[in-house]
């Protein structure tokens, strides 16, 4: 038995920010999206052509408030090809939360507070 990772969901409160952040940030565009008849959600997935894998972002119209994401335990990992320029784009942005020259990585969070991590 195989299994294929595809997706991985963040909730978020404004799909539009999150949209313009993604783009600029990391050049993910929309694939497709799902919303309800009755406008109360909105399933947008984005990703490029460097992998299939998507990102799934959800904007639930019943949930108004901040989402609560823990300790900020968890993230999702990019591979720049040109990482000093990310990085440039990254602190232009003023998005870089944490920066481990050590390890030659650094991580940017979204405007929900969910981390990216972004490697050379």
């Amino acid at each position: 038995m195989k299994f294929k990772m595809i997706h991985e969901n963040y909730n978020v409160q404004d799909i539009n920010r999150s949209l313009e952040f993604y783009g600029k940030a990391l050049g993910l565009k929309e694939r497709r999206r799902k919303a309800a008849p009755d406008g109360s959600y909105m399933i947008v997935y984005i990703g490029n052509d460097e992998a299939d894998f998507e990102l799934e972002l959800t904007w639930l119209a019943d949930h108004p408030q901040k989402y609560d994401i823990g300790e900020e335990e968890f993230h999702l990992a990019f591979r720049a090809d040109d990482f000093e320029a990310a990085h440039k784009l990254h602190e232009e942005m003023g998005c870089i939360c944490f920066e481990n020259p050590a390890m030659g990585i650094y991580f940017i969070q979204d405007p929900d507070g969910y981390w990216l991590e972004i490697l050379p």
